[in-house]
């Protein structure tokens, strides 16, 4: 399917969550339980209240899918893309699905599926082969059950974080953002 047919397909199937790979295959996206919904929300309002305060582009939920270079279509937990990058795409674009990649992922490892190891290795996997190689600048996976996160960066760089009890930094791509787990 094209991007606009695949678009025009998720709309005449409302009650479902796609994601769409490079080579076009579909994927059906299971809803989240309880605890994962709480800690979407949460993460999702920090980043959000942190760009109420900054003005400096737009904030994302996990219900928005973005169209990116490498033909794939996904949806990350928190997404933020800078005001210059949303204001230089066209109001069409920012009504579907915007062809651009997030300069900022949040992806939360769900505790509540089958297998939590198989969940961590298919998540990093695609926090480097779609986030980062599609253009993020950072990009963190944060699993709540072994309290680590790992940091991608636009360089290569990982970072792992082990324990809540320590702050995040927004670096140089969300100036000032903070995030204490």
């Amino acid at each position: 399917m094209t991007s606009e047919e695949f678009y025009t397909f998720c709309q005449d199937n409302p009650t479902y969550k796609f994601e769409r790979d490079p080579d076009g295959r579909i994927f059906v996206m299971p809803n989240t339980g309880g605890k994962t919904g709480i800690r979407n929300s949460k993460l999702n309002l920090r980043v959000g209240i942190w760009n109420e305060q900054t003005n400096a582009g737009e904030v994302f939920d996990s219900s928005t899918a973005f169209d990116l270079p490498d033909g794939s279509t996904r949806s990350p937990d928190v997404a933020w893309v800078s005001r210059e990058r949303w204001d230089a795409l066209t109001e069409q674009q920012q009504e579907k699905f915007p062809p651009v990649c997030p300069d900022f992922v949040i992806e939360l490892l769900r505790a509540d599926v089958r297998s939590p190891s198989d969940s961590l290795s298919v998540t990093k996997k695609k926090m480097t082969d779609v986030w980062i190689k599609n253009g993020c600048r950072l990009a963190w996976l944060i699993d709540p059950k072994s309290q680590t996160t790992h940091i991608f960066r636009a360089n290569g760089e990982i970072q792992i974080i082990e324990g809540f009890d320590k702050s995040l930094s927004g670096e140089t791509v969300l100036p000032g953002f903070t995030l204490t787990l």
